[in-house]
């Protein structure tokens, strides 16, 4: 069965559950997104900065599925805002990846200490009309940095791509988002290295449903209307996410999910509001 879409102010369709590559690199990498193309994904997401562009691009021209239903992900990285020079990481990023165009690039950090992200912006928008991107969105933008791109270009991101998970679930973040149709893709959903697994309220959800922890939490994500982007290299393990869009959680169950959240919840103290990434 597909998966259920979300679409955006421009159009822009995604499906509820995507696939992370962060680390999936090398022969090894494209046979895991080979394999996870397979199973149904048709969000990969990937970066710059993550060095697997071409691993990615490998694995969607080699995977035997139509190109068209895949949605091809990268972003660009702090040290390349730049206006010139982002053009020309963009043009790399899509070399890298052998394909004739990007769906979807991202900056992957506002950087605002350095302040040159409009600069970036008005770049990937340049990019877009000249067809390397097919849509552009941002990562880790907080409400005033979105609201700067606006100001500046008239041009709201598709997509802010943001840290979530039940220890960190960003309430304000989502709603501001919906609230002007951009869609929230989230980054280490179920909360890498930390032990939000093993919270007994989780495992309680998860029995209920005859569902495991990590389902319970990816469909934590898709009832509150964000996309994970879980990563997995085993075929089973890709497949017990991508069943998470079919788990069905009561508004109760939400809630006391959310409720898990701490005030110093981010996984790595990263803050868009000082944190820069290059």
């Amino acid at each position: 069965m597909p998966l259920p879409t979300l679409t955006s102010h421009s159009g822009l369709e995604l499906p509820a559950i995507g696939f992370g590559t962060y680390k999936l690199n090398g022969a090894s990498g494209v046979e895991a997104i080979r394999t996870a193309i397979g199973n149904g994904y048709t969000l990969l997401d990937s970066a710059f900065n993550y060095e697997n562009e071409g691993t990615v691009g490998r694995a969607v021209t080699t995977s035997g599925h139509d190109r068209s239903r895949l949605i091809v992900t990268s972003k660009l990285p702090g040290r390349h805002h730049r206006h010139d020079e982002a053009l020309r990481t963009v043009e790399e990023s899509v070399y890298r990846t052998g394909l004739d165009a990007l769906d979807l690039y991202l900056i992957h950090w506002p950087n605002p200490k350095v302040g040159l992200y409009v600069e970036a912006w008005q770049a990937l928008i340049k990019a877009r009309e000249r067809g390397l991107l097919r849509a552009i969105g941002v990562c880790n933008f907080l409400p005033e940095h979105l609201e700067r791109l606006q100001a500046a270009t008239g041009v709201l991101p598709d997509v802010n791509q943001i840290e979530i998970h039940p220890y960190f679930p960003q309430a304000e973040a989502l709603a501001y988002d919906a609230e002007h149709q951009i869609l929230t893709e989230a980054w280490s959903p179920i909360g890498r290295g930390n032990d939000v697994l093993s919270q007994p309220v989780i495992g309680e959800i998860a029995a209920a449903h005859d569902a495991t922890p990590a389902q319970v939490v990816l469909a934590w994500h898709v009832g509150r209307g964000a996309i994970p982007l879980p990563k997995a290299a085993t075929p089973s393990r890709q497949v017990e996410n991508l069943a998470a869009a079919d788990l069905k959680l009561s508004s109760a169950e939400i809630d006391t999910i959310t409720a898990l959240g701490r005030a110093d919840g981010r996984l790595a103290d990263q803050d868009p509001a000082v944190y820069e990434e290059f």
